[in-house]
């Protein structure tokens, strides 16, 4: 009993409990026989066993009467509390049959009143016991009736919140713990606080309903009291083994700190984020107490510095809520001056501990949920060293802890590789057996999946090439895409993306390489996939211009690695960058169609880099024929457009960059041709079509006008709305067409208005015009001359000329491919089969198609030179039989109504005249003493010109000009023409003798031309 009884305080007790209690006093004899029936339990005037109604009754009296009984009171008031929630828990348990809890339950609330009078009373002896006991008697019959089925799972904190605040009993204990907290808050909340930590520990997780109620009521307090409390009980256990095996079991107060933390995180976080923080300050901060005072604080208080970082780091080891609340802002404050603090605290302890420390510093990041990538800039930016060429905005960290960094670093790289290259054996942490595709998937690092979403910013700072630092970011973006093979090459993709759109010279380059190596054998469809998403920013407009130009100048040098690795042969070997140059190669052939509309792009600089992606690319074998003809189309366009721009460049100072685009150009239309028939046939079309396109006439020295001179008449100066009717009307375009008859309609003007008006045009730069038309002739003939169908990704046989020197012969369909579109677009109403000429008098009933030819020649001087290409290929030029007819007609009319002195007076007739024969000469529509005529021309009067032009007229009616007359010459690779079937030529030749002796003295040195 003297255990039981106990004498402490109990004066003041008494005296509190006989100066508020007068009603119940007792006499000694009472006293007596209250203590010896509590003892008992039997009534000692009646004799019989006390109830537990009146059991409770009598412990009541006592706690009232005789304090120093306190202690055996409560310890006898537990089983009441007990009886009560069992007997509360059975009336749930069968809906309300039972009626035992009612008898209970006024001793309840009269204990409850004792107790909260006496906690009122006199708070320092009673609350440090009262709340010892209400807390601990909350735990025991929070454990005792969880498997109770009335008692909903420990997991539901609000149900058993709800359940538990109904029964009296538990209310009861919850309010007299909540009013001892209160009283206990100004000179000794850790005793309290203690005692809550004690009985979380014991009692978890049944007793949490108990913490988050009590921590929603006094949220500050509980937050930095159950901290301090854990930090002085992780101190007392030592600081050597805290980072090794289990934490929980070795400190046992860190769980319900753990506990507690986390049950008020879901509404107390930014309280719990501040205090953490706190901690974290005061503890590089110097004690308060200085050394001298002689005691014992300051030395406590100093290991309770060097402990708080050790314990800090627990509590995020042991809660991840913690962790994710508080690392963002931890990060942040780790300033210069706070690092150099952190690593003076750090450096007392042990080699062992700190080892330990650094870690578990590494697991916690690679459990991250939040904040990756912020902490691994943070570790980035410290740890690189310093640098003369790359200095950033702050001073350079001290060096140590720069090498505290780099170690932490490296630490972190390593524990990433073993957690993506390895699987878990099990919960105990370890790891074996690197994994496979077909294996268990790894685990899920938080750290990494967190910076999956800052790829972009990843690729950038590698790319900067920081010494040390681009090797660290390239290492972890190598792990971001290893951690992705399970969930698809997506953040592989990306990576590579970036990389390929950032890079900017061969150096930041490589890296793409040296990211795909190791990912090749695992994602063996990176590359296409890669250019796949390349192509999906393109058409999504993600990529700005810069952006997208330095993309597809990347893609053409991987894609010119492979030609320049083929030209130094099979000796040199086959390197890691070839085969994905490769791979690059045969991606960005499949997407020629959705690469070819950026030749036309509005910079150009994006239009140039385009050209020489598409230029070095190998086209595919399966081509559908509406991406060849777009592909074509862009290319043909590209061109012209490359001709303006290197004219324009050649005013300024980037001349060779026009230039380089135009001969990119020219090989991407030369690889074109060579395809297919069906591309040849579309290239040679669209640049025929496209020199003679108005808006490009001024390339080649035409003019921009519409054939035929009809320029649109603009009745007034009021800016233009749209198309006008009277306009389209007055263009000659637009007119019945009258071919065949006496009646044409000529329109040279409107009635009132006077003639039309012909808009000054700007004349081009000569020599311009001339490497214009060199270009067109060059790559017309190179289309002409490359065999259609060997894939246009190689030579193919070709047949070579006898003499070395002289240039590859020109193919004789694709020169009709050409004659075709030539006559196609001078004069569209003419037949395929109009190949015989009339007459000369029958010319006077095309009249007017004879005048819009010879109008098309003014406006297009390319067309000679086009001509010439056609008559290369023999016997193309016969199916231009009536354009030739019709510019003949006109000169002929012309030399005819001339009266100049001489020919060189009509220098433009003259002109056209000596090409027009030259090229019938070429073609061989003319025999040679016919076809050099041409040469007499400038020495002669305009009615000689036309005598040798009409015999030319009637040689040609006699011997139509049918492709049938030509036979191949398998020597030559050429059609030929046998003149000598053709009968005699003497009576053609005899005008031209007569003219030769007429002007002996001028032609006298031309005489060997002409003879048969």
């Amino acid at each position: 009993m003297s255990a039981v009884f106990d004498g402490t305080s109990l004066t003041v007790t008494m005296q509190t409990s006989l100066t508020h209690t007068p009603q119940n006093a007792f006499s000694p004899q009472e006293l007596s026989q209250e203590i010896k029936s509590f003892i008992s339990g039997v009534d000692q005037t009646q004799g019989r066993k006390l109830s537990v109604r009146e059991h409770a009754r009598c412990a009541v009296r006592l706690l009232r009467s005789v304090p120093a009984c306190r202690g055996a009171v409560l310890e006898h008031l537990r089983g009441v509390y007990n009886e009560h929630v069992s007997a509360f828990l059975h009336n749930l348990e069968t809906d309300g049959e039972g009626d035992g809890d009612s008898n209970l339950e006024d001793v309840i609330t009269e204990v409850h009143g004792v107790l909260a009078e006496f906690i009122k009373l006199n708070p320092r002896a009673w609350a440090p016991l009262v709340s010892t006991w209400a807390v601990d008697l909350l735990g025991q019959l929070s454990s005792k009736h969880a498997g109770r089925r009335a008692a909903p799972n420990s997991s539901s904190l609000n149900e058993l919140l709800q359940l538990w605040m109904s029964c009296a009993a538990t209310r009861s204990l919850m309010e007299a713990y909540t009013q001892c907290l209160a009283a206990m808050i100004a000179w000794c909340p850790d005793q309290c606080v203690d005692a809550l930590l004690d009985t979380s520990v014991q009692h978890s997780p049944h007793f949490d309903w108990v913490v988050a109620h009590i921590g929603s009521s006094f949220p500050g307090t509980i937050i930095s009291r159950v901290l301090a409390c854990g930090l002085k009980d992780f101190c007392s256990h030592g600081t050597a083994d805290k980072c090794q095996g289990d934490k929980s079991s070795r400190v046992p107060k860190i769980g319900s700190v753990v506990g507690i933390l986390g049950h008020l995180a879901a509404r107390h976080s930014d309280s719990i984020r501040r205090e953490l923080l706190r901690m974290f300050q005061e503890s590089l901060s110097p004690p308060t107490i200085p050394p001298s005072s002689g005691s014992t604080s300051w030395e406590n208080l100093a290991q309770l510095r060097r402990a708080t970082v050790p314990f800090l780091l627990q509590l995020a080891a042991l809660s991840p809520s913690l962790l994710g609340a508080v690392s963002t802002e931890l990060v942040e404050s780790l300033r210069p001056p706070v690092l150099l603090q952190l690593q003076a605290v750090l450096q007392g302890l042990p080699r062992d501990e700190l080892d330990n420390m650094l870690g578990l510093a590494v697991h916690l990041i690679a459990q991250s949920p939040a904040g990756g990538a912020h902490v691994l800039r943070f570790l980035a930016d410290t740890a690189t060293p310093a640098s003369v060429i790359i200095s950033g905005p702050t001073s350079s960290p001290h060096e140590g802890v720069r090498e505290a960094c780099d170690r932490l670093l490296q630490m972190l790289l390593l524990h990433l590789h073993k957690l993506v290259y390895t699987r878990s054996e099990g919960d105990d942490g370890y790891y074996s057996r690197p994994h496979s595709p077909s294996s268990q998937a790894p685990r899920v690092v938080p750290f990494l999946e967190e910076l999956q979403s800052h790829v972009g910013e990843l690729c950038a700072e590698t790319l900067r090439l920081e010494r040390k630092r681009h090797l660290w970011l390239h290492q972890l973006l190598c792990l971001l895409c290893l951690l992705s093979i399970y969930g698809g090459p997506s953040v592989a993709t990306e990576a590579l993306c970036q990389l390929l759109i950032l890079a900017r010279n061969p150096d930041q380059l490589a890296l793409a390489w040296q990211l795909h190596t190791p990912l090749s054998a695992c994602l063996p469809g990176l590359i296409p996939a890669a250019v796949t998403r390349c192509v999906a920013q393109i058409h999504t407009h993600t990529l700005g211009p810069k952006q997208l130009c330095q993309l597809l100048l990347n893609l053409a040098s991987a894609v010119q690695s492979v030609q320049e690795e083929e030209r130094r042969g099979p000796g040199g070997g086959a390197s890691p960058q070839s085969s994905m140059a490769v791979q690059v190669g045969a991606a960005v052939s499949g997407h020629l169609h959705d690469f070819c509309p950026l030749l036309l792009h509005g910079d150009p600089a994006v239009s140039h880099a385009a050209v020489r992606l598409l230029s070095r690319s190998p086209l595919p074998r399966a081509f559908p024929p509406s991406h060849l003809l777009l592909v074509c189309r862009a290319a043909v366009t590209h061109f012209f457009l490359a001709l303006r721009r290197r004219g324009e460049a050649g005013k300024g100072t980037d001349e060779g960059q026009g230039g380089e685009a135009v001969n990119c150009s020219v090989l991407l239309l030369s690889r074109l041709v060579g395809y297919s028939p069906l591309t040849l046939k579309c290239v040679l079309q669209q640049l025929v079509e496209g020199a003679l396109h108005k808006g490009n006439a001024d390339l080649f020295g035409g003019q921009s006008e519409a054939i035929g001179g009809d320029t649109p008449i603009f009745l007034s100066l009021a800016p233009d709305r749209g198309g006008s009717l009277l306009d389209i009307n007055c263009r000659f375009g637009t007119t019945v067409n009258f071919s065949g008859s006496v009646w044409s309609v000529f329109h040279a003007g409107v009635i009132g208005k006077g003639l039309k008006q012909r808009s000054a045009t700007p004349h081009p730069d000569p020599a311009s015009v001339i490497q214009n038309v060199q270009t067109l002739l060059a790559v017309a003939v190179q289309c002409c001359s490359t065999p259609s169908g060997n894939g246009g990704n190689g030579g193919g046989a070709r047949h070579q000329p006898s003499v070395p020197d002289e240039p590859p012969p020109i193919n004789a369909e694709a020169a009709k491919m050409m004659a075709v579109t030539l006559v196609e677009y001078i004069c569209p109403d003419v037949a395929n089969g109009e190949l015989s000429w009339p007459p000369e008098e029958h010319a006077r009933t095309t009249v007017e198609r004879d005048i819009h030819i010879r109008r098309c020649f003014e406006a297009h001087p390319v067309l000679f030179p086009l001509l010439h290409v056609v008559a290369a290929g023999r016997p193309a030029l016969c199916y231009c039989s009536a354009v030739l007819r019709g510019l003949l007609a006109t000169l002929l009319a012309h030399w005819e109504a001339s009266r100049e002195a001489l020919a060189v007076d009509s220098p433009w007739h003259l002109q056209a005249s000596c090409m027009l024969v030259s090229c019938m000469g070429e073609g061989q529509l003319l025999p040679p003493v016919l076809g050099n005529v041409h040469e007499a021309f400038p020495y002669l009067t305009p009615f000689e010109v036309r005598l040798l032009l009409l015999a030319v007229w009637e040689y040609v009616r006699g011997n139509g000009p049918m492709p049938q007359k030509f036979v191949f010459s398998a020597e030559k690779g050429l059609f030929c023409r046998d003149f000598s079937r053709d009968g005699d030529v003497a009576r053609y030749v005899a005008p031209i003798h007569s003219v030769l002796h007429k002007n002996i003295d001028r032609l006298g040195h031309l005489c060997w031309r002409f003879q048969l």
